[in-house]
């Protein structure tokens, strides 16, 4: 019986393995190095770097290095135990008040990534009995957060707040309501519509939570597009991570006081995880340290995306929405986003393939991450690179 249900097993792996390859739709880890850096290295060719969310460029610098080196040896290079436990350390919690400051709230909670944040935070606020309303286009991290709550989950058309009004309107009679979105969409590049957003959740009495995974470092002068809008008071919990501009690693929380006081205990994402080690905290403590020093890259990151947008869409190519540094190139079909990658590999540019189910059906795209130390020769390398790709 054993035997008979372990070769069945292995061959519904294998079909589906068949399937996915068939399909344009199988991945496998690509053989790359320095993927942080500028230009990285894939199969010993040097590539200008589209691919990476080090957006402000920080993962590579000196005073990053030089912060995680010196927590390793003043901490050691793990805790070796949950925070609740053992695993905490001064340096933890001179990170957590300095995120107070930087998002103007009362408290905050450091939490091993992004993804472990949206399903602590979800599955600790949310039950059978809470509507969860959420984006269509928010993370997976986000929609697995609600799965795990149990809640009723209310996908609202992307960037609609017509379609979020009437939905908030049909489900008025529930009291246990709170809604969810990026801010910034990571596939997409636009950005959530978070006034309107803010202005109907306190109209219908809504606990709002934003993402600001890609928006943190970047818009409001670092601190996300809450800030940007003037909108950091009105929005009641403050998610984010340090993976991505701030070039470190980890998820945040920031909000009350109370609230972060029971994410602590009801999280289990937190409660149950080793704390990261002492050389991320540090490094982290050092990256809002050099946003708070030079707030104006994000801006200036963004003047050079605007521009490049534009320049893309002169061409002829399909770039969404896209408002930010994340700028969509949307070609439609799995199959020409693979062979438009390979060509710009050949032009030296590195660009990720994103096909679904990571993006909706019909809307493959080649994903294009701007930073901020990229010079003219970088933007000249890429403008030439799509030329010869929108002749091809």
């Amino acid at each position: 019986m054993y035997a008979m249900t372990s070769r069945t097993i292995t061959s519904k792996m294998r079909q589906e393995l068949d399937q996915l390859k068939s399909g344009e739709s199988f991945r496998s880890l690509p053989p790359i190095h320095l993927g942080h850096d500028l230009y990285l290295q894939y199969k010993g060719q040097k590539l200008l770097n589209l691919a990476s969310n080090n957006y402000l460029g920080l993962a590579g610098t000196e005073s990053m290095k030089t912060a995680a080196a010196l927590a390793a040896r003043n901490y050691g290079t793990s805790s070796c135990a949950s925070r609740l436990i053992s695993g905490n350390y001064s340096l933890y919690d001179e990170l957590e008040q300095t995120l107070c400051r930087f998002k103007s709230t009362q408290a905050a909670l450091v939490i091993g990534s992004g993804y472990s944040a949206n399903l602590g935070i979800l599955s600790s606020l949310a039950n059978r009995k809470t509507l969860i309303f959420s984006d269509r286009l928010n993370h997976a991290s986000i929609i697995d957060g609600i799965i795990l709550s149990r809640a009723t989950h209310v996908r609202y058309r992307h960037a609609d707040p017509e379609h979020l009004a009437w939905m908030l309107t049909r489900n008025s009679e529930q009291s246990q309501k709170l809604l969810v979105t990026d801010t910034v969409f990571s596939m997409d590049g636009d950005r959530a519509p978070l006034a309107e957003i803010v202005r109907l959740c306190k109209q219908h009495r809504v606990f709002i939570i934003v993402d600001e995974a890609h928006g943190v470092g970047v818009l409001g002068r670092g601190r996300g597009l809450a800030a940007e809008l003037g909108l950091e008071k009105e929005i009641d919990l403050h998610m984010g991570t340090f993976s991505k501009a701030l070039g470190s690693f980890g998820g945040y929380v920031a909000g009350s006081r109370e609230l972060i006081e029971l994410l602590m205990n009801r999280a289990r994402s937190f409660i149950y995880s080793t704390s990261l080690p002492p050389a991320v905290v540090g490094a982290s403590l050092e990256a809002l340290k050099l946003v708070d020093m030079e707030p104006q890259k994000g801006s200036e990151l963004m003047y050079m995306s605007q521009k490049l947008n534009s320049f893309l869409r002169s061409l002829g190519f399909d770039t969404g929405n896209s408002s930010t540094q994340i700028i969509p190139v949307i070609l439609k079909d799995s199959r020409t986003v693979l062979a438009a990658r390979e060509k710009l590999m050949d032009l030296g540019v590195y660009a990720g393939a994103i096909r679904p189910p990571t993006v909706p059906a019909g809307t493959a795209r080649l994903r294009l991450s701007l930073r901020w130390d990229m010079k003219k020769n970088e933007i000249d390398l890429i403008k030439k690179a799509f030329i010869q790709l929108a002749r091809s």
